[in-house]
């Protein structure tokens, strides 16, 4: 598979978190336990599709910052309902995680990232691409939050494990800063690894693939 032209980059290769460091405070500060995840998942994923789907349809002959301020009134409207819907699905973790769906309303996939890059692809790369990196972001969230709430609470979605070590720490929005910032020096480590040996092989595998 052509690396330009790939739609699968968003969950590996150009992972929106581990690669660009978007929409990382949420992880930081609320990817502390695997309920908490769960509810950022579901706010990211549906404010995020809906938004950038949406945002499709604006005229392209208008100006990038008016764009940008039509994306952003886009993902505002998006978050409403979506919140709402959060107080019956997760109502015992809305009281900490709420106050970043706002901040997921306006993340960098959708004012920034869709036009420059989403919307310049025919509609049916620029949806699965567009999947590719919200899966991205979901599975980072949902990785970071399982070793965070294990090894800081004993703790497995509330319900106590047998754990042998605790760092109380590691729960702590700096405990979670560096976890992810651990995370993304393997992850560009691996990545930057991997490049090299499709340039020695003339570019002819792809990490996108697997």
């Amino acid at each position: 598979m052509n690396r330009k032209n790939s739609v699968f980059d968003g969950f590996i290769r150009d992972n929106a978190v581990l690669s660009g460091l978007m929409v990382i405070s949420p992880i930081i500060v609320c990817g502390d336990t695997v309920m908490n995840a769960i509810a950022m998942i579901y706010a990211f994923s549906a404010i995020t599709f809906i938004s950038v789907l949406a945002g499709a349809f604006i005229p392209k002959k208008l100006s990038y910052g008016v764009k940008t301020i039509i994306l952003a009134a886009i993902g505002a409207v998006v978050y409403i309902p979506v919140k709402f819907a959060a107080y019956d699905f997760f109502p015992s973790v809305m009281e900490r995680t709420g106050i970043y769906f706002m901040l997921i309303a306006v993340n960098s996939l959708i004012t920034v990232h869709a036009q420059v890059k989403f919307y310049r692809m025919p509609k049916g790369k620029m949806t699965v691409s567009l999947i590719s990196h919200i899966l991205g972001f979901d599975v980072v969230l949902f990785i970071i939050s399982v070793i965070r709430e294990l090894v800081a609470y004993g703790t497995f979605c509330g319900r106590i494990v047998d754990a042998d070590v605790i760092i109380s720490g590691l729960g702590m929005p700096f405990g979670g800063f560096i976890l992810l910032g651990l995370c993304c020096g393997i992850y560009r480590s691996i990545v930057g690894a991997v490049r090299k040996n499709d340039d020695s092989a003339g570019g002819d595998s792809d990490v996108s693939d697997f």
